[in-house]
Order: C-alpha cells, then sequence, then structure tokens
C-alpha cells in the first residue's frame, strides 16, 4: 500500500459519549413497510412514477429527479405502494412501500461492464438507480451525470461519535469493493482517492488501482471535506465526487448480480441502549422491529437517524434513512440542573469549555441527553469555532455571510468547499448555540437557487 498524503489536524474535539456499538451482529425480525423520503436526497425534486396501490419490484423507478429525468429512485423491496404521504403544499414526505414475502427483483445485463465506456457506464448505473449512491462538491448534491468529476473520494474512516467500524462492516465484502472501485475508475481521469485510517488501514490496504491516503486527528478529521482541500482543492467549475464505503459495495455487488442490492448494515448505538451493537437490515426499513430487539434504559428517548451531531431526529415509529449507517439513541433532556451555571456542580457533564471541571477528568464514557443548558444567545468573535474547524476557511464569517445572504461573500469564504455536517462540532461547541449546520444548508440552497 503505497501512501501518497497522511492528512493529520489537531484541530477538533473528541466526544468520550457512552454507547458505542459492540463487534457484533444482533438478528432483527424484518420490516413490513419500508420508506423512501425525497428530503434524504438533498436537492431533489421528486416526480412520481407509482401511485398507490401499484405492485412494484426491488429496484424498480419510485420517482425520478424533475431537473434530472435520467436520476431515478427504486424501491428496496418487491411488494406494493402502501401509501404517499404529504405535508405543506403537497410536498412529498414520504413513500411508503409494504414489503411481500416474494423478492422479485429488476435484472440488468452486467456480463460485460468492463467493457462500458464512461457513457454506458453512466447509463447503466442512471437505469439501474444505483446513481444517487454519488454525490457531488460544491453543495453535496447527487452528483450530475454530465459532469467528468476533478476526483473521486471514498473515506472509510470516519471519527463522528459512536460512529461505525466500516472494516468490520465490510470485511467479507472485498471483492464487491473492489469492483466498486474499478466502475468508479471508469468515471474519472484520475485513480479514486481511497482514505483509511492511519492507525489500522485493515482490509482496505488491499485494495488495487486506487490512492491511498490516511487520517488521523480528532473529529472532524474523518470529514471528507477536509480530504478534499488537502488533495483536490476545488476551483472555480471543478466537480468532486464522494461515495460511502458500503455504497462502494452496493455498486459492485450490482456489477456482479444485475440486481440492485438495498442492504444496509447499521450501528445501534447511544447512552439509552443497553447493549448496543450491529444488525443488516434494507435501506429505508421500520425502527421499530429493530429497536424492539434492543433494551432502552430510559423511558424517554430521542432516536437519531445517523450520529448526535449530525443526524437527524426520528421516532420508534419512523424509518432508517436511505444513507445511513448509524442509528443513535440517548435520553431526552427534560431535567434541569439548579445551579447549572456552577463549574464545579456537576463533573459528568461533557464540555469543552475550560470552564467546566470535566476537563479535568479524564473519562473514557460521558452519559449524554438532548438538553442543550441554554438558550440562543448573541453571536460575539470568541475563537472557539476556530478552534474546532481544521478547513482553511473562516466558520463564523462563513455564518455571518449566509445569514445575511451575502453570496458574494459566502463564495469568497468557501461555502463551494463545505456542506452542512462540516458544522456538526461547532453547533456543540460554541457557546451561542446557533444552528450552524441549518444556517449552512440554508446558504447552500441559496446558492443552488441563484447561482446554479
Amino acid at each position: 500500500m503505497r501512501i501518497i498524503k497522511k492528512i493529520q489536524t489537531r484541530k477538533g474535539a473528541k466526544l468520550n459519549i457512552k454507547g458505542e456499538a459492540e463487534k457484533v451482529f444482533k438478528k432483527t425480525l424484518p420490516s413490513k413497510t419500508y420508506a423512501l423520503k425525497p428530503d434524504d436526497f438533498f436537492g431533489i425534486l421528486p416526480k412520481l412514477l407509482k401511485k398507490e396501490g401499484e405492485e412494484i419490484k426491488t429496484g424498480e423507478p419510485v420517482f425520478f429527479s424533475k431537473n434530472e429525468p435520467r436520476i431515478k429512485f427504486v424501491s428496496p423491496v418487491s411488494g406494493f405502494i402502501k401509501s404517499i404521504e404529504r405535508g405543506a403544499r403537497r410536498k412529498i414526505e414520504k413513500i411508503i412501500i409494504s414489503s411481500s414475502s416474494n423478492d422479485n427483483s429488476e435484472l440488468h445485463e452486467v456480463s460485460n461492464w468492463e467493457n462500458l465506456n464512461r457513457d454506458e457506464l453512466k447509463k447503466l448505473l442512471l437505469d439501474s438507480g444505483n446513481w444517487p449512491y454519488i454525490h457531488q462538491r460544491p453543495y453535496g448534491t447527487i452528483a450530475d451525470p454530465n459532469e467528468t468529476p476533478k476526483a473521486i473520494f471514498v473515506s472509510t474512516h470516519t471519527t463522528n461519535p459512536l460512529c461505525p467500524d466500516f472494516d468490520f462492516i465490510l470485511n467479507k465484502e472485498i471483492e464487491d469493493f473492489q469492483n466498486g472501485i474499478s466502475a468508479l475508475n471508469k468515471l474519472s481521469d484520475q485513480h479514486v482517492f481511497l482514505g483509511t485510517d492511519a492507525s489500522f488501514p485493515g482490509m482496505f490496504k488491499n485494495i488495487s488501482d486506487v490512492q491511498h491516503y490516511t487520517v488521523s486527528g480528532l473529529h472532524p478529521a474523518g470529514n471528507i471535506s477536509l480530504h478534499i482541500q488537502e488533495l483536490a482543492p476545488l476551483n472555480m467549475g471543478d466537480r468532486v465526487w464522494t461515495v460511502n464505503p458500503e455504497d462502494v459495495v452496493k455498486l459492485g455487488c450490482f456489477l456482479s448480480t444485475g440486481k440492485f442490492s438495498p442492504k444496509r448494515t447499521v450501528a445501534i448505538t447511544g447512552n439509552s441502549v443497553e447493549q448496543p451493537k450491529y444488525i443488516v437490515t434494507k435501506q429505508g426499513a421500520e425502527l421499530q422491529p429493530i429497536l424492539n430487539e434492543f433494551k432502552l434504559l430510559y423511558d424517554q428517548n430521542r432516536v437519531i437517524n445517523g450520529d448526535v451531531l449530525t443526524g437527524t431526529i426520528s421516532c420508534l415509529d419512523g424509518h432508517l434513512g436511505y444513507f445511513n449507517n448509524q442509528i443513535s439513541i440517548i435520553p431526552e433532556g427534560n431535567d434541569y440542573r439548579m445551579f447549572g451555571w456552577l463549574p464545579f456542580k456537576d463533573n459528568n457533564i461533557l464540555s469543552l469549555s475550560n470552564t467546566s471541571f470535566s476537563r479535568l477528568f479524564k473519562k473514557k464514557d460521558f452519559e449524554v441527553d438532548t438538553n442543550i443548558n441554554g438558550e440562543e444567545r448573541a453571536l460575539v468573535v470568541t475563537g472557539e469555532m476556530e478552534k474546532v474547524f481544521p478547513l482553511d476557511i473562516y466558520p463564523m464569517q462563513l455564518i455571518k455571510a449566509c445569514i445575511v445572504e451575502d453570496i458574494e461573500k459566502m463564495e469568497a469564504l468557501g461555502i463551494y468547499e463545505v456542506v452542512p455536517e462540516d458544522f456538526g462540532l461547532i453547533d456543540y461547541a460554541n457557546t451561542s448555540k446557533i444552528e450552524a449546520q441549518e444556517i449552512i444548508r440554508e446558504g447552500i440552497e441559496l446558492m443552488i437557487n441563484e447561482v446554479g
């Protein structure tokens, strides 16, 4: 394994939260219904292809993008469309698919995929519903099939709190991972950049035809935005594509079988779970049958699709997010500490501030909840954002530019180089308690609408 770059950062923080998943798979009951949520696909306006009550096969398109009709979103199971849930202004919020006992799948011709040229391979991935696995920078939207990327990144090392271990998840699927990498290499003019943990690359050191780089440091060292800035910086007009590790395997599996693979391996984490473990399910599965197999330690819990910093709020009767490899469950913070402002009041409060005595105690596992311990305050210059933000941009200035919708300043300050998830730790660390991720997301939406 030849390493082309070692990415290391000291900016950031490690949140020692209780509830990491044990490297053991737990069996769960199959879901009766599965959901496709258009909100999982940032920047997509859906156009339905199916109506309520219609039968559907695994891998058959359910809707497509109005802006690019070739990008199709397919069913993870065979069955029928149970319901289409709409919100305000008839926005499609969720398409519920009832699963049948028979697994009928759409079949595609893939026997000679190695001989396909770039356009032919793109068409195959678009027709089969595998294209949404490929994301694009700037903006973090689904990749534009009309573009050729400057580079493609796959990072197998994440640093989010209680993050899943992709070496454990994928160590028996190295052949499909290699096939997925080979397919991605056809879509770019250079080999894929493959990021691994500097201390333990695991199975990924055996992957060939890639540009290996290693990652070390505190969170958010694992965020791909930092890797892109270090290895393939975005200039005006550049496009860089990214793919999640398990989605690379799903591409390889499709190219081996001709069938869309809906498999999703998920780490069930959080200090509300008595024995956190991994489970294997399908995209959009019901959460209730999964969580029924785990004992929850509290009466009131918050279920999060993703990690505690960047995930989205769900509920026990919700559905798994399309791209999620993690479910976090933590207690609701409905109780409040008297005199909570006293620095020595409670050493079990996880804090990045030097005013908290918890900084003096190097505890391995902190109990956390959803209590934000205060309310939104004035946004003032303190330097605390810069301490946990390793990218070479000014986070506070960018946030302010997004708030006032100053497009020229947003461009100058690096809006093209970030996605909302890069600001997850800032949400937690800054004492103003602003929703930085929401502000950045709204800024990106403004850029898409005004600049394109």
